[in-house]
């Protein structure tokens, strides 16, 4: 499999594709826009999800997404199971539109605020042994960060295999060595130098395992993460997390909440406000209208122990 979906990548490349992935919101806006439309480049196939003609793909495209089990066939003609990015350069595979399903492999506009926000923290000239990118999905944060830090082992960390499948191959298209682990952080039997996370953040009622937050608004898993992550930190480590978080009464819970956390684990804390409004659409969805919740903040913290 991963080779068939490496095949498919390294073809896709070769065609010069290219495309940047947009809000669920945004993307559901323009397939209405474009009205029950076919297909009609790559970009249509593989970034806005529409259905195609069994003759549209050039070369070994379709052979590749049949020999993955990638392809369906519906009313309008065929259409891929797989969605594919570009980032810095790279492309990525993640799953199709919708992402409904309970093993969806997300990958949007928070892809690209983690990784502006790994950038600014990194330096590219410090060692890593061990970097680890818990909840990998795509593996987009850590096959990025190991091409910036070149790190002695790079661990590619999800409870759901298909995010690791996908990941494996997007990290052989880089040229990036990974271990794939199935599991949480309890799954890591040693420490790490650097751990980067993007938890799941939304209050999410249908429980997709990709997107829901948990508790306390949606922040009880970057809080669980954190925690699970400062107690894997070797000497020195650090885990850089890009989150949401929901601001009530003008108070940013999270912040306090790994502010104490960060001080039980005897670890210091850097925290930032990214940018003070995501998913603005969220809040007329329970609970965050009945919390009174003004708006949900990209924030990033930098967890270090000394």
């Amino acid at each position: 499999m991963t080779d068939t979906l490496a095949e498919l990548l390294h073809a896709l490349d070769t065609e010069g594709y290219q495309f940047t992935c947009v809000t669920p919101r945004s993307h559901a806006r323009i397939l209405g826009r474009r009205g029950g439309e076919h297909a009609s480049d790559l970009r249509d196939v593989f970034g806005w999800n529409l259905p195609f003609a069994h003759d549209l793909l050039p070369g070994p495209l379709l052979d590749l997404l049949r020999q993955a089990d990638a392809v369906e066939t519906v009313p309008e003609g065929l259409k891929s199971r797989l969605r594919v990015a570009e980032l810095d350069g790279r492309l990525f595979l993640h799953s199709a539109f919708p992402t409904q399903d309970e093993d969806s492999v997300f990958f949007g506009p928070d892809t690209y605020r983690f990784m502006r926000f790994l950038s600014c923290e990194l330096a590219a000239d410090e060692p890593v042994g061990t970097l680890v990118d818990v909840g990998a999905g795509s593996g987009a944060g850590g096959i990025t960060v190991a091409g910036l830090v070149e790190p002695a082992k790079l661990v590619l960390l999800d409870i759901n295999k298909k995010a690791l499948d996908l990941a494996a191959a997007n990290a052989t298209v880089a040229g990036i060595d990974a271990e794939l682990l199935e599991g949480t952080l309890d799954a890591l039997e040693e420490t790490a130098d650097l751990i980067i996370a993007n938890p799941p953040f939304i209050a999410d009622p249908a429980g997709r395992t990709y997107r829901d937050g948990g508790a306390d608004l949606g922040a009880g898993v970057s809080l669980d993460w954190a925690r699970a992550g400062m107690a894997k930190l070797s000497d020195g480590g650090a885990m850089l997390l890009y989150t949401g978080s929901p601001i009530v009464a003008g108070e940013d819970r999270l912040l306090s909440a790994l502010a104490e956390a960060a001080d039980e684990a005897g670890c210091t804390l850097s925290y930032q406000e990214l940018d003070p409004d995501i998913f603005g659409e969220e809040l007329d969805n329970q609970p965050y209208a009945e919390a009174g919740v003004e708006r949900i903040a990209a924030v990033g913290a930098v967890l270090r122990r000394f």
